[in-house]
């Protein structure tokens, strides 16, 4: 929850080539206070079933940036694994994960939430800013 004297954040994640959440996804969360400052981790959280990390931690008063990295490769690994077994006959036609990370940053202001959902496919991620 944002204050006053903080920003708040929050982010979710659609895998659209599934059409739906993209489960276990882990997520770091990192601030910094001005662009020549350097980046302090947070903590983490990974996504539930819907796709929603519900639990990041608070900014601290001062934050102007944040950084979110969503580690992929993990999930679509998984996924790509799970899907072998319910194909044997498609073993080798799955590709390498081409974003094993996504990094963003963005700049943030006192008093404001921040909802920062990112649509993934395996080639692709798009971001934006939320309500």
């Amino acid at each position: 929850m944002s204050t006053p004297a903080t920003a708040s954040v929050s982010t979710h994640i659609l895998d659209t080539s599934a059409g739906r959440p993209a489960e276990g996804v882990a997520v770091r969360l990192s601030a910094r206070s001005g662009r020549a400052a350097g980046w302090r981790a947070l903590g983490g959280s990974a996504t539930d079933a819907d796709g929603r990390c519900k639990d990041l931690p608070a900014l601290p008063e001062g934050t102007t940036h944040v950084r979110l990295d969503f580690a992929v490769e993990p999930y679509f690994e998984k996924k790509q694994a799970d899907a072998q077994q319910d194909a044997p006959a498609n073993r080798d036609s799955g590709a390498d994960v081409f974003f094993p990370e996504v990094a963003i940053t963005f700049a943030v202001v006192p008093g404001e939430h921040y909802h920062v959902p990112l649509l993934l496919n395996p080639f692709g991620y798009s971001v934006y800013r939320g309500s």
